[in-house]
């Protein structure tokens, strides 16, 4: 029981943008393997995934991409474009690195 609510939380990071054109995973502190395979199952339905990340979770979303493009699907999928940023969240007075990883299936 407890595992299914933790798939539902993971399963709760996946959203559209704007124009619903493309899936944006947001990544989490979860198991690397877990979430590699939700970007896996949204690269089943769009050729096209976004993987986004905030502050310590940037690693998490390195590994993710690395995993899927060399490991699962190797020859396969490519990164596409990456964007590193910078924000500065209201009321913390710290800058908040952020990324987003374009993965595409071949």
């Amino acid at each position: 029981m407890m595992e299914d609510s933790g798939q539902s939380k993971l399963l709760s990071s996946i959203s559209a943008n704007q124009n619903d054109e493309l899936p944006i995973f947001n990544v989490h502190s979860y198991p690397v393997m877990i979430e590699a395979i939700n970007v896996i199952s949204l690269l089943g339905k769009s050729n096209t995934v976004i993987i986004r990340a905030k502050g310590d979770s940037i690693p998490n979303a390195v590994a993710i991409a690395n995993i899927i493009t060399e490991k699962m699907l190797k020859g396969n999928s490519k990164i596409h474009k990456i964007l590193v940023d910078t924000e500065m969240p209201a009321g913390i007075g710290k800058m908040l690195s952020t990324i987003e990883i374009v993965l595409q299936k071949n």
